[in-house]
């Protein structure tokens, strides 16, 4: 998966750049959003893995079904991928590319689990502390795992606050191992 993600990269930033430089942002993230909604289709990726099917087959189907939602840059880049073999990588290269945007509007987004569902109150609260941890805006969505017990576990980027009990109970334990 690291692999993938380390292939993708090259592409979203030339995406990127070709974006910014035309002020096309919000354009470019719904075309990277349709062509990898419509790479990850289940019958698209047995052809996409389908050695039978030509690069030129793959590209003409391809193209064909994504052509009124891109542009002719767009295009370009299907074809492009579809010449290197890279078409399975589109969600990855979308990824990538949304994360380049984030980080240029200067909002990270952060991954909240939380033992019990939060009203809105909770969530802002949260939020405006992490905004203030970052010095960033922050984009969180959150998921209830009942597991935690209690407390949230919060994700921004590679840094990870555990405060649940389950967190502190496992800490707890290997602690008292040592």
């Amino acid at each position: 998966m690291a692999e993938n993600v380390t292939i993708a990269r090259p592409y979203a930033e030339a995406v990127y750049r070709l974006a910014k430089q035309e002020n096309a942002l919000e354009k470019w993230s719904g075309m990277l959003q349709f062509v990898s909604m419509v790479a990850a289709d289940r019958q698209m990726q047995v052809l996409i893995g389908n050695p039978k099917i030509t690069s030129q087959q793959l590209e003409a189907l391809f193209t064909s079904l994504c052509e009124k939602q891109l542009d002719e840059q767009g295009l370009n880049l299907v074809k492009l991928l579809v010449q290197n073999d890279r078409l399975s990588l589109l969600q990855e290269i979308a990824n990538a590319y949304e994360t380049l945007k984030s980080e240029q509007e200067g909002v990270v987004e952060a991954k909240i689990t939380s033992a019990f569902a939060m009203d809105n109150a909770q969530l802002s609260e949260l939020v405006k502390v992490l905004e203030v941890r970052f010095g960033r805006k922050i984009e969180a969505s959150v998921i209830v795992e009942p597991e935690l017990i209690g407390g949230v576990k919060v994700e921004v980027g590679d840094e990870v606050f555990d405060t649940s009990i389950r967190g502190k109970l496992q800490t707890m334990a290997y602690t008292l191992k040592r």
